[in-house]
C-alpha cells in the first residue's frame, strides 16, 4: 500500500485511521438512517413507543425468547372500514375474555378483590382498539348486577369488580361516539333477578342499539349486512348464557345462534378443537355464528405474548378444519400482548381470507373481484435471541386510561418489571393491586374462577 501523500487537498489519512474513519462514517449514516420519531414499522427494532408509528408501541417478548424491543401492534384494523356491506357472519371480530376483569382497576368500597385477571386496559380503551365484543359475567350482588369471577357459581367481595352498569355505560358511550360500529356483548349469566337484564341495558341507554332476538337467523341463514344493521341502528348484539332469558326478557340464548370450542386449556391444546358441552357440534349447520375461545384456565400475562404468535395461528388453522368455517369471534386474554402482530394479524389474516380472498384484510379493495389483493409486504420476525431478561413493553394500563386518546397514535406507558409467580410456575407481570392467595380454596381445588 503505498505511503501517505499530500496530494488529497492537504487530506493526510494512514490506512488504519482512514478504515476507522469509513467504519465511523458507516456507523453514523446507519443512525441518520434508522427509524425513530414515529417512523419504526412492525418488528422494527425500536428504544420508546414514540419511535413507533400510529397504532404501535415498543415491547419484547422474553417468553418467546425475543429481549430486543420492536415495534408492536396495539390496535386492530376494523374490517367494515375496509370492506362492507356484507352479512354480519362474514366478518370476524376481536373479543377480550372477562373484559371486565382488569389489572389495576379503580378500588370499589368494601371490595378487596383477590382473583386473576385478564386484561390491562379499561373497557374504553379496549374498544378504542378495535375490540368488537366483550364476554361479562354478571351477577346479583349487593342489591345490584354486578360483575364478578365466580366462586362456587357465586359472586363474593374477592371476586367481584364492579357494578355491571358501569361497564355498560362505557359501551354506550362508544356507540353513542361512533354510529358505524357494531359491538357484541356475551354474558355468562348468573343473574335471578326478575327482567333484571333488560331493566341494566335500558338503565345504562343501550336498548335503543338493540338487536332484536327476533330477527336473529335460527337455521344458519345469513345474517343482515353491517350496512343494514347500521341503518336500523341493531348495533348492540346480546348473548345469554340462560336458556330462560330469551323468552322472559328477549336476550338472545348464545347456543341457540352460535356454536362455540371449549374455553380454558382445552381450547389452546395444539391439534384439537373440542365444542363447548353447551353447543351443538362445531360444523352444525343450524348455527351461522362460531365463537373461537383462545385462552388458558389460568392467565399468565408474560406468557400471552407467545401464545399470541405461532401457537395462535395453528389453532385457527385446527378450528378451522374443525368447523368447516372461519371463527365469527376470537377471545383471548390480553389482548395486547405479541411478539409483533398478535391476535390483530390473526384477525386481519381471517377477514382477508373471506371477505376479499387475500391474505391479510389490509390488501381488500372494495368493490374489486375476489383475490384482487393490493401488494402488502409481510415483515420479517427478528431473529431469535436467548429467553432471559423481563419484559420491557409499553402497555396502556387502566391507570393510565385519564391520557386522552388520539386517534393518529396510541399513548401508552411502560410496563412494571417481571417477577415470578410459584403458583403459575412462571413468570407473571404484577401490578400493585394484583394480589394472589394460596390458602383460598380455588386454588388447590379443580374448578378455576370463571
Amino acid at each position: 500500500m503505498p505511503p501517505c501523500s499530500a496530494d488529497h487537498g492537504g487530506l493526510c489519512i494512514a490506512p488504519s485511521t482512514g478504515l476507522l474513519f469509513l467504519l465511523l462514517f458507516s456507523f453514523l449514516a446507519t443512525s441518520t438512517t434508522a427509524c425513530s420519531n414515529g417512523n419504526c414499522q412492525v418488528l422494527e427494532t425500536c428504544a420508546a413507543a414514540t419511535d413507533c408509528g400510529p397504532g404501535l408501541y415498543c415491547g419484547n417478548c422474553p417468553a418467546s425468547g425475543r429481549n430486543q424491543p420492536v415495534c408492536t401492534r396495539g390496535q386492530a384494523i376494523v374490517p367494515t372500514s375496509i370492506i362492507n356491506r356484507l352479512p354480519f357472519n362474514k366478518y370476524t371480530w376481536l373479543v377480550t375474555h372477562n373484559s371486565f376483569s382488569i389489572v389495576d382497576a379503580p378500588p370499589v368500597a368494601g371490595v378487596q378483590r383477590l382473583t386473576f385477571y385478564n386484561q390491562e386496559d379499561t373497557v374504553t380503551n379496549q374498544l378504542r382498539n378495535g375490540v368488537r365484543g366483550l364476554m361479562l359475567d354478571m351477577y346479583d350482588f349487593e342489591n345490584d348486577i354486578w360483575l364478578c369471577h365466580s366462586f362456587k357459581g357465586q359472586c363474593y367481595n374477592f371476586t367481584a369488580f364492579q357494578p355491571a352498569i358501569n361497564t355498560l355505560k362505557e359501551v354506550e358511550t362508544f356507540l353513542s361516539q361512533n354510529p358505524t360500529e357494531i359491538v357484541t356483548i356475551i354474558i355468562e349469566d348468573y343473574v335471578k333477578t326478575p327482567k333484571g337484564l333488560t331493566t341494566l341495558f335500558t338503565n345504562a341507554g343501550l336498548d335503543k342499539y338493540w338487536f332484536p332476538a327476533a330477527k336473529m337467523p335460527i337455521k344458519g341463514e345469513e345474517w343482515p349486512t353491517v350496512t343494514e344493521m347500521v341503518q336500523e341502528n341493531h348495533r348492540l348484539l346480546v348473548f345469554t348464557s340462560d336458556a330462560s332469558k330469551e323468552a322472559q326478557e328477549g336476550v338472545a340464548y348464545q347456543w341457540k345462534y352460535m356454536v362455540e370450542n371449549e374455553a380454558g386449556d382445552p381450547g389452546v391444546r395444539p391439534g384439537s378443537c373440542p365444542k363447548r358441552k353447551e353447543s351443538k357440534p362445531l360444523n352444525s349447520k343450524s348455527a351461522s355464528l362460531f365463537f373461537q375461545n383462545y385462552f388458558p384456565t389460568y392467565p399468565v400475562e408474560a406468557e400471552a405474548c407467545k401464545e399470541h404468535s405461532t401457537p395462535l395461528e395453528q389453532m385457527v388453522g385446527t378450528c378451522y378444519k374443525a368447523a368447516g368455517v372461519m371463527p365469527n369471534f376470537l377471545a383471548v386474554n390480553f389482548y395486547m400482548r405479541s411478539d409483533g402482530g398478535g391476535v390483530f394479524d390473526a384477525v386481519d389474516r381471517m377477514n382477508g381470507q373471506v371477505l376479499c380472498g387475500c391474505s391479510t384484510v389490509s390488501a381488500c379493495q372494495a368493490g374489486a373481484p375476489s383475490g384482487s389483493c393490493k401488494n402488502i409486504s409481510v415483515p420479517t420476525r427478528n431473529p431469535v435471541t436467548n429467553n432471559a431478561g423481563s419484559f420491557t413493553g409499553s402497555v396502556q394500563f387502566s391507570r393510565s386510561a385519564s391520557i386522552l386518546y388520539s386517534p393518529n397514535r396510541l399513548d401508552y406507558r411502560v410496563a412494571e418489571a417481571s417477577e415470578v409467580d410459584s403458583y403459575h410456575e412462571g413468570p407473571r407481570m404484577y401490578q400493585e393491586s394484583v394480589e394472589v392467595c394460596s390458602t383460598l380454596p380455588y386454588m388447590a381445588g379443580s374448578r378455576p374462577l370463571e
